[in-house]
């Protein structure tokens, strides 16, 4: 049985900007939300520096770049989930979190806990949980992984403790046609695609 991916769906918005019309080319663009307002239907995200090759995204762009969703709800998937986490080095034992306040980049490393490999988002351990869990108590995040199908518990130093649960929490992958780069055409959410797929 056939699979749907991320790079199967991609066909269905890239030729829409190939298509010319009154305003031109369009164009695609993706990156990692790190933020959504519902009500201005706002979504602001990392984007992708490694589009040219499918598969790879290096989400590490700056500035970030907000755009506005379709008014028309056809145009649009599932609303996106926001995070500011950007990379999980688990072999490093360092993470890259989006910082609000300077609004740039910055690396930690973190005291490894508990890491458990293969746990896929059906696995018990996590079937029905949000992710991340924030232990203020206990100084420890769990955070899963389904990109790299891990499971990991890990300690951070006091001050950590005061930013928001989302700074552990990655934000989902979206992909946009535009012609107005302000303005979404058609908006895809990655991460619910890939979801809806069992992946």
């Amino acid at each position: 049985m056939l699979r749907w991916n991320r790079w199967m769906a991609l066909p269905l918005i890239l030729p829409l900007a190939l298509v010319p019309g009154c305003g031109g080319f369009g164009k695609v663009n993706q990156g990692r939300v790190i933020d959504y307002d519902r009500e201005k239907g706002l979504v602001t995200f990392i984007p992708d520096s490694n589009y040219l090759e499918p598969g790879k995204p290096k989400y590490d762009s700056l500035p970030p770049v907000t755009v506005r969703v379709p008014g028309d709800p056809s145009a649009m998937g599932p609303a996106p989930q926001a995070g500011k986490l950007m990379q999980l080095d688990t072999r490093n034992r360092k993470l890259v979190i989006f910082d609000t306040v300077t609004q740039g980049f910055r690396t930690i490393t973190y005291t490894l806990t508990e890491e458990h490999d293969n746990v896929f988002r059906s696995d018990a351990r996590i079937a029905g949980r949000s992710s991340p869990v924030v232990d203020r108590i206990t100084k420890t995040i769990t955070v899963h992984s389904a990109a790299q199908r891990k499971l990991i518990t890990f300690s951070l130093p006091n001050q950590y403790f005061d930013r928001p649960d989302d700074t552990w929490k990655t934000g989902d992958e979206i992909r946009y046609y535009y012609k107005d780069p302000r303005q979404a055409l058609r908006f895809m959410n990655i991460t619910k695609t890939d979801t809806a797929a069992g992946k």
